[in-house]
């Protein structure tokens, strides 16, 4: 056995997405995503039709990574895999999986927060420019979870604001829906917003007290918006699809950005680390480099493959908990909501 190097597989099932990854150390040497088409028929994730594509994914995937790293299996020394949060039946997958091969190859097991993985994905060796210094405010932003977090270690993570329904990514493809664009449409929110007018109409954003966050009533007051203007014009959309879009992500980023910045005045930490799927978007990035140049901030932002759902993510939290030594037993399970 490599005494100098410790390899992990990372295995992440959450949602809709069959990851695998094989790490050395804190260097990603495969990370391979299988993404399911299926549910664009859908406008949105069916999870039963989710957890019947990771059972097809599954190996192929992980065989896949394994080659491209140009490793052997025997050379594996831990399996780290997504606990949770996420969809149920799609934990299981993963969960059933490395459990099953740890057992196997008798080698440790790694279980690991999918939230966690958002926010240590920084210490990717090439993840980011330059990794976060403890303690940093870590906002994880995606399509099921918008957090900050105050990050003092590794595993001493503390949740200072969290929404209280529906997670921005929603809030970004739900309007998109509501605008008749195709799942899912955060992403062309971002795209015509880049040709539209950020200032063309206006919406209300919500008074949620201390660090928290609602988007229900965003979702609403834009679907109110639409249906109003197109009975009156019909081609309202279509006339006005860029504005539309540019709007109702400027809208969307203020409130992100509201908060951080209370979150900063709050715990004094000007070290900013974001994470998660939406943390893609043009819009966000922008707006927080302008922020490290006008207010004197550290700001983190992980490359695009470790933004969205990822193995690597997972692979690097293992590490971190291989050399702790804080390995699970067989008997562990997935957890369709976990706290860390």
């Amino acid at each position: 056995m490599d005494t100098q190097n410790i390899y992990i597989l990372a295995i992440e099932s959450s949602c809709d997405d069959t990851a695998a990854a094989i790490l050395k150390n804190d260097v990603v040497l495969a990370n391979v995503v299988a993404t399911q088409k299926i549910h664009e028929n859908y406008g949105g994730v069916v999870p039963e039709l989710a957890s019947r594509a990771h059972q097809q994914n599954i190996v192929p995937v992980i065989d896949q990574a394994i080659k491209k790293a140009g490793i052997n299996k025997s050379q594996l020394n831990g399996i780290a895999f997504t606990k949770g949060p996420g969809l149920m039946g799609s934990l299981l997958v993963g969960v059933s999986f490395a459990k099953s091969l740890a057992m196997a190859l008798q080698i440790p097991l790694l279980e690991v927060d999918h939230m966690q993985g958002h926010l240590l994905a920084h210490f990717i060796k090439g993840a980011s420019f330059t990794k976060p210094e403890f303690p940093f405010l870590g906002v994880t932003i995606s399509g099921g979870h918008t957090q900050i977090v105050n990050v003092a270690e590794h595993f001493k993570m503390d949740i200072i604001g969290q929404t209280i329904d529906d997670a921005i990514g929603e809030a970004f493809d739900k309007s998109a829906k509501t605008l008749g664009l195709p799942y899912p449409g955060g992403p062309l929110i971002d795209k015509y917003a880049q040709l539209g007018n950020p200032k063309a109409f206006t919406f209300s954003k919500p008074r949620v007290p201390d660090l928290n966050f609602s988007f229900s009533g965003f979702k609403t007051a834009v679907l109110y918006f639409v249906q109003k203007q197109t009975k009156d014009n019909p081609n309202f959309i279509q006339e006005n699809l860029h504005d539309i879009c540019a709007s109702i992500q400027y809208t969307l980023i203020e409130i992100i950005m509201d908060k951080i910045k209370k979150a900063v005045k709050q715990t004094g930490i000007k070290t900013i680390a974001i994470g998660g799927g939406v943390s893609a978007n043009s819009g966000i990035r922008n707006v927080l480099l302008s922020a490290e140049k006008k207010y004197g901030w550290q700001v983190h932002i992980p490359k695009f493959e470790y933004t969205t759902d990822n193995a690597a993510m997972i692979g690097i939290v293992g590490y971190f908990k291989y050399l702790k030594k804080d390995f699970s037993d067989l008997n562990v399970t997935a957890s369709a909501r976990t706290k860390f």
